[in-house]
């Protein structure tokens, strides 16, 4: 089975079929959205043809948003599929935020969260978008904050989310901001738990085919009682495959054919080609896990060549511009120097 191959391709990586940073994020189902400037990045390259303007617009008209969804992090949705996916996910992360607080002596009362419920109404009411530092401001002149303490402010903003009060709102200055759920969004009929597990496992299995099920377990956060019901549900749209002694799906939307010789790819850190499995071998040896990602978490931005991780790549800003670095894992690892030129001219050019 040619995984990378058909990963690229379903991905978005190789031949992309969209053009609007919405339609993608909503292929993908989600996208892990940890640095906010890198994931601008991630979306751009696997557009037609896209520039920062265009996934920013995207970002400022709330097509796409950035909330905590799934995994306790960060990630990039379409608009119409926030609701449904904060109340599959709500439970969990509440639960991961409270866990985290108690363990740092962060607890905060059900007392306190509801005033800042309604203190973020209240400031954010009117269309208004505010950075976090803006609302804690607020939350200390309000006495719900003695001091500006961004860690508590994480834990308040989080669990706002997951109330479905807030989500992101118009940047400021490159900055992130957070904007009220209501007025960004537009309201969309309810769906049941099933409906949800089912759009969930779409999402993955179409655009990160192939995968096994502690594929789409660590990327989705569900219980694997809900990730196997999940896959039960779509039954019919994915093709299983006996491989390597284990069970992989292939959705039937997926592109399975294609040319990827001499394909090379700048990938930002947190990407979902790496990040959106649990087995990355397939893509990257064992030896060189720890050049593209920590164990605490951290992933690094990477060189991909026909669908393998081979090196690190970074901008640095000279004098005369920016300048594209690279490095590779092995020392006989080579490409072709006009394709890797072009890579990094097609960077630099998206953000012009």
């Amino acid at each position: 089975m040619k995984i990378p191959n058909i990963r690229l391709q379903n991905q978005q990586l190789l031949n992309p079929l969209f053009c609007q940073p919405k339609e993608l994020v909503s292929w993908l189902g989600a996208m892990q959205a940890q640095n906010y400037s890198m994931v601008k990045w991630a979306v751009g390259m696997r557009l037609k043809s896209a520039t920062i303007q265009t996934v920013e617009e995207a970002l400022r008209k709330g097509e796409i948003l950035r909330t905590h969804v799934m995994r306790p992090t960060w990630h990039l949705v379409a608009a119409e599929d926030i609701r449904w996916m904060l109340k599959l996910s709500a439970r969990r992360i509440k639960s991961a935020n409270d866990s985290f607080a108690k363990g740092y002596d962060l607890e905060i009362t059900d007392e306190l969260y509801a005033k800042s419920y309604n203190l973020l109404e209240k400031i954010l009411c009117g269309n208004k978008s505010l950075t976090k530092q803006e609302i804690a401001e607020h939350f200390c002149c309000s006495g719900i904050l003695v001091e500006a303490d961004n860690h508590r402010m994480t834990r308040f903003m989080v669990r706002a989310e997951q109330e479905g009060i807030v989500c992101s709102g118009e940047d400021k200055g490159g900055k992130y901001t957070y904007a009220l759920l209501e007025e960004r969004v537009p309201p969309v009929p309810e769906i049941t738990k099933d409906e949800a597990l089912a759009r969930l496992a779409r999402g993955y299995f179409r655009s990160h085919a192939p995968a096994v099920l502690q594929d789409f377990v660590w990327w989705s956060g569900l219980p694997i009682t809900d990730a196997r019901q999940a896959i039960y549900l779509i039954d019919s749209e994915l093709t299983a495959e006996e491989w390597n002694g284990q069970t992989w799906y292939i959705h039937e939307d997926c592109r399975t054919r294609g040319k990827v010789t001499g394909s090379l790819h700048l990938l930002p850190s947190y990407d979902e080609y790496l990040l959106g499995y649990k087995d990355r071998t397939d893509v990257l040896p064992k030896e060189h896990y720890s050049k593209a990602f920590t164990n605490n978490g951290l992933f690094y931005p990477i060189v991909l060549h026909e669908g393998q991780v081979i090196g690190n790549w970074d901008k640095s800003v000279k004098k005369r511009g920016s300048l594209i670095e690279h490095s590779w894992f092995r020392l006989d690892d080579c490409v072709d120097e006009g394709a890797l030129d072009r890579e990094k001219d097609k960077y630099i050019r998206f953000w012009r």
